[in-house]
């Protein structure tokens, strides 16, 4: 059965901090594959800094372009929103009755698990894949498929990014080259 990672996020932008982890999970855990599921709408963050989901989608495109282990999803978008997990894996599941999926996230986010829908049931029955961030220790009090892994971690922020922009500062080196190019030549978040 094919192992499929899911790593879920507003990538508003896509920066290198999320291409690295995405290719290790891919290449040294036993996922065979890592897909980006890019959000409209999180629960638990707000949307006027947002770019358009589509825009969003696009520059994941691009950056994972080639890349044959890193996959861009806009499952979210044809589901009820805001997005809930639960949902979305319950969706994916019917879709890809061959696929396994597991859900990837950061220690910080897996610290506030407890207040996802339904997270005993999350925890029951999918395997996690959690990259440790500085200052997020990984507590694990409930029975759990955890698999913590030691991926290299750049502190980049996508909200400093979209600040950066704001301010005609250079992003190069953040983000893919065509990642930059494609936000300069369409003007995002200016």
């Amino acid at each position: 059965m094919t192992q499929i990672g899911l790593y879920f996020g507003s990538f508003n932008p896509v920066h290198h901090g999320h291409l690295i982890i995405a290719s290790y999970m891919a290449h040294n855990t036993s996922l065979d594959q890592v897909w980006f599921v890019v959000s409209p709408q999180n629960p638990f963050k707000t949307t006027h800094t947002l770019l358009n989901e589509y825009q969003r989608l696009h520059l994941v495109r691009l950056a994972i372009e080639g890349e044959p282990a890193l996959r861009a999803s806009d499952i979210e978008f044809y589901l009820p929103r805001p997005s809930y997990t639960i949902d979305t894996l319950t969706y994916l599941e019917e879709k890809y009755p061959g696929y396994r999926f597991s859900i990837i996230l950061g220690s910080d986010s897996f610290q506030n698990l407890h207040k996802w829908k339904n997270a005993t049931l999350l925890m029951e029955r999918y395997p996690f894949f959690v990259y440790r961030r500085p200052g997020f220790e990984i507590g694990l009090p409930q029975p759990a498929h955890i698999t913590i892994a030691e991926a290299p971690l750049l502190q980049i922020s996508a909200s400093e990014i979209r600040r950066m922009v704001q301010e005609k500062k250079s992003i190069r080196y953040l983000v893919p080259d065509i990642v930059k190019e494609e936000i300069e030549k369409n003007g995002y978040y200016r």
